[in-house]
């Protein structure tokens, strides 16, 4: 093992002395083509900050749900790594660009995966993982993989994914990417607001729920499924 191997794992076995609590990871996976230029992308930055002060006021929640932030548009970028959101600060989010949404949604996995594995090297429990992806087009890319990954993580409760839809987002195409039992939903106008307050509520709840618990998660506000 490398230096900077011993290195990760030094800070990782550190943040999980810290902090031993379970984990539920969650990354927001955010659309940021040229077609989310203006309002629509200043409503998400408007709403990732709300989701970072709304998520402070669960002290058990802060140290158990941790969120990433990845943004597509014609490459993907990881904004911000996995933090619990006691340390969360809102990653300002730009918009330009075409829509490689399968390599947006595959980073998005191959990210839980790796972070499942530095939990369970450290010995933490775990919740299961959510992605939540936010986009108002079709892809650019092909999703054809992206698609079957995140179905056999449905199926293998290996993750659970959220797509919702801004106005003018392919609806058809992200009833094909969600799994049959998780249906997309689609955002009313720009209530990016009352989005990340619905997914810091739903995420609170799994946060303080047992381990193995079925948690009933309130209904949408904002926008409809």
């Amino acid at each position: 093992m490398s230096e900077t191997s011993n290195q990760m794992s030094l800070e990782k076995s550190i943040e999980f002395a810290v902090n031993p609590e379970p984990r539920c990871a969650c990354v927001v996976l955010v659309d940021c083509s040229g077609s989310m230029q203006g309002a629509p992308i200043q409503a998400v930055n408007e709403g990732l900050k709300r989701f970072a002060d709304e998520s402070k006021g669960n002290p058990l929640a802060a140290k158990r749900v941790e969120v990433a932030v990845v943004s597509f548009n014609s490459t993907v970028k990881v904004l911000q790594s996995f933090v619990t959101v006691d340390q969360f600060q809102a990653p300002i989010v730009e918009a330009t660009g075409q829509t490689n949404m399968g390599s947006g949604i595959e980073k998005a996995l191959d990210m839980l995966a790796i972070r499942k594995s530095e939990y369970d090297a450290g010995n933490v429990l775990r919740y299961r993982p959510w992605i939540i992806m936010i986009t108002d087009g079709s892809p650019t890319d092909v999703i054809d993989r992206a698609i079957q990954r995140v179905h056999e993580a449905e199926n293998n409760k290996g993750v659970a994914f959220f797509a919702v839809g801004v106005e003018g987002a392919d609806m058809a195409c992200l009833e094909r990417i969600a799994h049959p039992e998780r249906r997309p939903m689609k955002l009313q106008g720009l209530k990016f607001v009352e989005l990340f307050v619905w997914l810091s509520k739903s995420l609170g709840k799994v946060g303080t729920s047992s381990l193995g618990q079925i948690v009933t998660l309130d209904p949408p506000t904002g926008f409809t499924v």
